[in-house]
């Protein structure tokens, strides 16, 4: 039998981590080709080259793979070169938008990689797990790049599947589902692939095709119906447009309320798409909160990015979700093509007559996009190709009017009011003045950092054993876990309790002493790190 291990490589807090949906797609198309599938989970556990090792001896893999966005490029090209100098003989394989569309570059500069699953990868995942080791029949899969002597073999494109009901359920079961449960963040599903717009600065398109294909209401509500089981409580639907058939969001909408299932719900929506029946009917089934990309307030910057919308639509769309209870997010972009501060003060302009959530983002060109391909033809300078930076979260581009510092600047500027509310409750919470709502936000970001260092770094695996009582257990081990991630012993203890009662973590006593673990993990003596029980 095949036996594969998927690697999910380490991503950042910000960047709300939720389990990786892309991965566990691909994990279930090797199972269904019959493979034994592992999946070495380091977004919520400590990532180091020696625990690479010894995971990856244990399991002996003929496929090491991963999944990754740009901003995670670097660092899973770097966990897959360490697993080459491991496993020698495997094959090692790299997949999702990045690689997709930087393909020369990823095998010209990392050596390690064997190959590049392109775009929509689960056909081509199983016809590669039963010819993986037949390295001369690679030509004849279609949707593989991979490197023969110096030349780089591209084969035909693989067409999309359009029957998304075949696909099997993401393999959720072979991640370490209670430190995410622990995280707090929603899982994601899709409800279909496809995007019909052609925004420039989007991959959507290229990645999944502009036709958009559906699921099933019926087969989406069973993954919905799974995940609760698994005792999730909150999914966002991560389709690039959700409500590209309004027909289709009533069938969905029909199909959860008939099941009865209860459950909060967000979506990515374009703001020309929704309208009044359409957001009460989804808030009626439980989605409490619609993500717009609206990208500016500049009316000749929509045409120039090809948005497709107009400002007209962005007020009307943001005055329906206030209207009937749903809480909207709006998204802009700081330096697109000819961004000057005229434009951006018309986007804060907007933001402010929209009166909903929102953030301004950076530019990013991400190799694939028709930005940076054809970035000759707008007014921007890119500054960096330095992959790490790719997080939206500072300028890598300067236009004819703006520098890159002049635009950073800007969204700093911009952001300074959220910053002074945010210290200000704090200050509140210290002084014991704060509201209900003070708490809930202050303590709220406390427990989630807490709980990622104590996910990130494994701290639960590296303590003593404790007392075999769990209330003198919890005590001795808030004093050592307050002091390796910088908290009280009091708010550690309290988060640490919380997370038991809960059964994210649970405490097992033998022999006088007692230790701490997250659910469904044991200690696994043979290779000295936990691994899922049974």
């Amino acid at each position: 039998m095949t036996r594969v291990v998927l690697i999910a490589a380490p991503y950042p807090l910000d960047e709300c981590p939720s389990p990786p949906l892309g991965l566990c797609y691909a994990a279930a198309a090797f199972e269904t080709a019959g493979a034994e599938v592992h999946l070495l989970d380091y977004i919520v556990r400590e990532y180091s080259p020696e625990k690479l090792r010894e995971e990856l001896t244990a399991i002996s893999p003929d496929i090491i793979g991963t999944s990754c966005v740009t901003m995670n490029f670097t660092g899973a090209a770097a966990i897959l070169t360490e697993a080459r100098a491991i496993c020698p003989d495997a094959v090692i394989l790299m997949g999702g938008p990045h690689a997709s569309f930087d393909i020369d570059d990823t095998l010209a500069h990392y050596p390690a990689i064997d190959g590049i699953v392109v775009g929509e990868a689960e056909e081509t995942l199983k016809e590669l797990t039963d010819l993986f080791h037949q390295r001369e029949t690679w030509k004849n899969i279609a949707g593989l790049a991979f490197r023969r002597g110096s030349t780089v073999v591209h084969t035909p494109k693989r067409d999309f599947i359009q029957d998304l009901d075949t696909l099997p359920l993401p393999a959720r079961h072979l991640l370490p589902l209670a430190r995410y449960k622990a995280l707090g963040f929603p899982v994601s599903i899709i409800t279909g692939r496809g995007c019909p717009n052609r925004c420039i600065f989007c991959l959507g398109r290229k990645m999944v095709g502009f036709h958009v294909r559906q699921r099933s209401p019926q087969r989406v509500a069973d993954e919905i119906e799974s995940l609760l089981a698994m005792g999730f409580a909150t999914i966002n639907i991560a389709d690039d447009l959700f409500t590209a058939s309004r027909k289709r969001v009533f069938a969905f909408c029909r199909e959860i309320k008939k099941r009865g299932l209860v459950f909060n719900w967000s979506v990515f929506a374009r703001v020309n798409t929704v309208d009044e029946e359409l957001l009460r009917t989804m808030m009626e089934a439980g989605c409490t909160s619609v993500s717009f990309g609206i990208e500016s307030g500049n009316t000749e910057m929509l045409k120039r990015v090809r948005k497709g919308i107009s400002i007209a639509q962005a007020e009307n769309a943001a005055a329906l979700c206030r209207k009937v209870g749903i809480r909207a997010h709006a998204s802009f972009i700081a330096g697109l093509p000819g961004e000057s501060r005229e434009t951006l003060e018309e986007s804060v302009a907007l933001k402010n007559r929209l009166k909903i959530e929102y953030g301004f983002h950076h530019l990013a060109p991400f190799p694939g996009t028709t930005v940076r391909e054809q970035m000759a033809d707008y007014d921007l300078t890119l500054h960096s190709n330095d992959w790490d930076l790719y997080d939206a979260d500072q300028a890598i581009v300067s236009t004819s009017h703006l520098t890159s510092a002049e635009i950073d600047a800007f969204v700093r500027e911009d952001a300074l009011p959220i910053h002074q509310a945010w210290d200000a409750a704090r200050a509140r919470c210290e002084s014991g003045t704060a509201t209900k709502d003070d708490e809930l936000m202050v303590l709220g970001n406390r427990r989630m950092h807490l709980i990622f260092k104590l996910l990130r770094r494994d701290l639960l695996d590296t303590l003593s054993p404790l007392p075999e009582g769990l209330k003198k257990a919890l005590h001795s081990a808030a004093e050592i876990l307050a002091g390796l991630t910088d908290e009280t012993p009091d708010f550690t203890e309290f988060t640490l309790k919380d997370l038991v009662e809960r059964g994210w973590v649970t405490f097992h006593a033998d022999q006088g002493t007692g230790r701490f673990h997250w659910a469904e993990e044991t200690p696994c003596p043979e290779i000295g790190h936990r691994k899922k029980a049974g």
